[in-house]
């Protein structure tokens, strides 16, 4: 088992998901409720890496976050590092690719929640803050949970856009899924295998997660 990947597959998960909570439920929330003409464009463009081919995805990320790119010169300015193949650089990538899986199961969970509780908290003058705090994350929060233990699920498992992004730098890019990769070039079945089996079981006790999760969903569609 490479340990070194494996903590560091696990520290760009975790920062992942904790990032994409607040927005996950800030542009989940507005998704649900919007009736803005440019509504669909926005859910495309938030689901485009769901269908983008990772390596495709990771074209346009390498070249956005290269040194010849306006972000790419800023963040050397500002660290005096190189923002592709470093840590940052794979964070950013992570929380692009990740969207569609933190955003989607939120989107849902809001838009699950009856209208009549709206109307409710607005005839009794709350806010539309203190309505997000104490009427819809107690309604929606299975869905929050599902949208960040899938988002976690899928960081550790990413392979084209980490490799794009990040490359194979020991301790700052190598994620335990390049390890893998790694591995198998170096014909090391049995640390691969055991590597693979750990991310089989990740996957396996998420997909029984969010199953969990959306059976025990309360409230019906909004009416």
């Amino acid at each position: 088992m490479d340990w070194q990947a494996l903590r560091l597959s696990v520290w760009l998960a975790l920062a992942t998901a904790l990032i994409l909570l607040p927005l996950g439920v800030l542009a989940g929330r507005w998704l649900a409720s919007s009736r803005h003409p440019l509504r669909p464009l926005a859910e495309a463009l938030l689901a485009l890496p769901l269908v983008l081919p990772p390596t495709v995805l990771g074209y346009y990320l390498l070249v956005a976050m290269g040194g010849a790119s306006p972000l790419g010169q800023l963040y050397q300015e500002l660290t005096g590092q190189t923002l592709a193949f470093s840590f940052g650089g794979l964070l950013l990538a992570s929380l692009i690719f990740n969207i569609p899986f933190a955003l989607m199961p939120m989107q849902r969970a809001f838009e699950a929640i009856p209208a009549e509780l709206y109307d409710a908290a607005r005839s009794c003058g709350l806010s539309p803050w203190r309505t997000l705090w104490h009427i819809e994350l107690p309604l929606a929060w299975r869905g929050i949970l599902s949208g960040l233990i899938m988002t976690a699920a899928h960081t550790l498992g990413e392979f084209g856009v980490v490799l794009m992004v990040g490359g194979s730098i020991p301790g700052e890019t190598k994620t335990i899924a390049i390890s893998i990769y790694d591995r198998v070039q170096g014909f090391d079945m049995q640390a691969a295998g055991l590597m693979s089996a750990t991310l089989l079981v990740v996957s396996l006790a998420t997909l029984l997660s969010t199953a969990w999760l959306t059976r025990r969903r309360g409230p019906g569609p909004r009416g």
